[in-house]
């Protein structure tokens, strides 16, 4: 019974570095609306890297506490890459909200030769800026 159980946790931490491998890298941003979404995702991608740093430093802990170095050193690695990755998610979505600073510190711009000028609209008791087609 032992044998299964530290077959089963060190195949659910090969399996959860093996899920953050797999996820998709970011695009670039074709509208502000697209850029709002990204800026989203990269919070729920930078908040999935956390939890699985936690599922993967609490393997290590158990690998440890059972004097398990397969499960202990697997999940050591999966904590440590996790917060590598949560750490470069963290800054990607610091640069993703500098670009839209960016954008809504320009008074206009131009797409496809039109001009676009940013105007500013109030709700509920908050400034929001938007560019409307000039």
């Amino acid at each position: 019974m032992n044998n299964w159980i530290k077959k089963l946790t060190t195949g659910l931490a090969i399996g959860s570095i093996a899920l953050g491998i797999a996820t998709p890298t970011m695009v670039e941003a074709q509208s502000l609306k697209d850029l709002d979404k990204l800026i989203g995702r990269r919070q729920d991608k930078k908040n999935e890297w956390r939890n699985i740093a936690y599922v993967a430093g609490g393997l290590g802990v158990l690998g440890l506490l059972k004097k398990d170095n397969t499960l202990f050193f697997a999940g050591a690695a999966g904590a440590l890459y996790s917060a590598h990755r949560y750490e470069q998610d963290r800054k990607s979505q610091s640069k993703l909200n500098r670009t839209k600073a960016a954008y809504f510190s320009q008074t206009h711009f131009y797409r496809d030769g039109k001009k676009y000028v940013r105007k500013t609209t109030m709700k509920n008791g908050k400034k929001h800026y938007y560019f409307a087609r000039a």
